[in-house]
């Protein structure tokens, strides 16, 4: 990968760990906040909240090393697209099975499809031009 492509898919993964990880951190500490935008109330909305939270930290962990070297963690870059993939996908299919009647959940779903499918095109972008300059074949690992 050209040094350029490196710090691109560097910027552009990192910037969607940034705002993933402050969203989760946000779930885990305060999820009374956030509670009611899924229709969700309670010791048992609160506790939902946390899960999703603790559930993005864990989705996560994948970003760092693919930030920190992405050419050696090519391998794991593929998996982070993936990751954000499912994501959009299961996110907008919970969307269009929504009942009506359910505008405020609906609309904090869509934020979620709205930001997760940014996310894959700034990340897919980067990683296509950084795969592209790669001095090696796709694939081939360092041994």
């Amino acid at each position: 990968m050209r040094r350029w492509a490196k710090w691109l898919v560097r910027v552009a993964f990192a910037a969607v760990f940034v705002v993933n990880v402050q969203c989760a951190l946000q779930f885990v500490l305060w999820p009374g906040d956030f509670a009611a935008a899924y229709e969700l109330s309670g010791v048992p909305g609160e506790a939902a909240v946390r899960g999703i939270g603790i559930a993005f930290l864990m989705w996560n962990v994948t970003y760092p090393p693919v930030i920190v070297s992405p050419e050696r963690f090519r391998s794991l870059g593929w998996v982070v697209l993936v990751q954000q993939l499912v994501g959009l996908v299961g996110e907008s299919l919970l969307l269009a099975t929504l009942p009506a009647g359910h505008d405020v959940l609906a609309a904090s779903v869509l934020r979620f499809v709205a930001f997760d499918g940014a996310g894959l095109v700034l990340m897919g972008a980067a990683w296509a031009c950084a795969i592209a300059t790669a001095r090696r074949p796709l694939g081939v690992q360092n041994t």
